[in-house]
């Protein structure tokens, strides 16, 4: 599987930390050429001269760019065609994601969850997409969740911003198929990273993957050309069976019944 990505340009979003950064790492080793996007630079440069101090060949493309924000996915988008980068895989790696309960917590971040999972995925997804498709080659993956299964208690908003990529993904699959574009939703549950950073949440490393792991798995999925990833261990995939087989009333109580035990629903910010 290392040479599958030889010569193969791909957006990450999201590389500056946690998952995009591995995707960043893995991609790199596999021979890809990569267009690393963010909202920190310095973290981009850094990343890039890693690749570079490890892999040598081009260096990464480093785009700075905020895909919450109203204006940002153009900016983005703009920036790709004045440097006359073209993409043969987006790897939609950015995602954020509140936690507590939702009446409680600050609508802001709630908002800006929605605008970076769903609006900067979308506009990013439908300029690109139409660039490949006009191609006739190329790919889309979309990375959701083991969240986007059932409704979450304490995660409501990340829970069904997960559910609308993946709903969205299955969807623009089949309206894909035969145009020589690919595309495939990756489903990791846990992962060992930051993602609760700033809040008094946090995540059991024993009960999670790493962000190397699922990084590689979803690599090896997408280039065997499977509809779907589930990148981490065998519980992960599991973990989403209830929720197709029992009625919705149950599905929810149980997944709040799970946070409440996390002590999700305590959930309160904590000074920088």
């Amino acid at each position: 599987m290392s040479d599958d990505y030889r010569g193969v340009t791909v957006l990450v979003t999201g590389a500056s930390k946690g998952l995009g950064r591995a995707y960043a790492l893995e991609l790199a080793r596999r021979g890809a050429r990569l267009i690393l996007l963010a909202r920190s630079e310095q973290a981009l440069r850094d990343l890039a001269a890693r690749i570079r101090e490890l892999h040598g060949g081009p260096d990464a493309e480093v785009i700075v760019g905020d895909l919450a924000a109203p204006d940002g996915p153009e900016r983005i988008l703009r920036e790709l065609r004045d440097r006359g980068l073209t993409v043969d895989l987006l790897l939609n790696n950015a995602g954020a994601g509140s936690v507590g309960p939702f009446l409680g917590r600050p609508l802001g971040p709630q908002l800006s969850t929605v605008g970076l999972n769903v609006n900067g995925l979308l506009a990013l997804t439908h300029a690109i997409g139409a660039e490949m498709v006009a191609r006739g080659s190329g790919g889309i993956i979309n990375v959701s969740s083991t969240a986007a299964f059932q409704p979450m208690p304490y995660q409501a908003s990340y829970a069904a911003t997960k559910a609308f990529v993946l709903s969205f993904t299955e969807s623009l699959a089949e309206e894909l198929r035969g145009t020589g574009v690919h595309v495939m939703a990756a489903h990791p549950g846990a992962i060992a990273t930051g993602f609760f950073d700033g809040t008094t949440a946090t995540i059991d490393a024993r009960a999670a993957d790493t962000p190397d792991s699922v990084a590689a798995r979803t690599l090896d999925d997408y280039a065997r050309r499977r509809a779907v990833s589930y990148p981490g261990r065998a519980a992960t995939r599991a973990m989403t069976w209830p929720a197709r087989l029992l009625p919705r009333t149950v599905v929810v109580r149980i997944a709040g019944a799970l946070n409440r035990r996390l002590r999700l629903d305590e959930v309160v910010d904590v000074a920088s």
